[in-house]
């Protein structure tokens, strides 16, 4: 059984390197991790930071001590959309023709 409730609030931010960095480092060691490369985005529950993922490479560190399953996939469909959004967009050919160039 879950802790969190129909109506417990989740935010899901950027950490800052002014105040985050100790909540990363202590998800980090609460979970027996190195801390996750930054950037990084940070998931609080009611007021609680209880999971950071790396917008680099996917890794997270969450509080072993709360249940954290349904947060984390939030995290990794935040980090998936946030890769997603900054690839390069590839331009496709329709139909896989070869682009046609005017004649000079």
């Amino acid at each position: 059984m879950s802790s969190m409730s129909t109506s417990s609030t989740i935010a899901i931010r950027a950490a800052t390197a002014s105040g985050d960095d100790d909540i990363v480092r202590r998800l980090a060691a609460l979970d027996s991790a190195g801390a996750p490369e930054t950037p990084v985005v940070v998931a609080i529950v009611d007021g609680r930071p209880v999971a950071a993922a790396s917008l680099v490479d996917g890794s997270v560190v969450a509080d072993p001590f709360v249940p954290t399953a349904e947060v984390v996939e939030l995290l990794q469909a935040r980090v998936a959309a946030t890769a997603q959004a900054a690839s390069p967009r590839r331009r496709r050919r329709r139909f896989g023709l070869p682009r046609l160039r005017p004649a000079v």
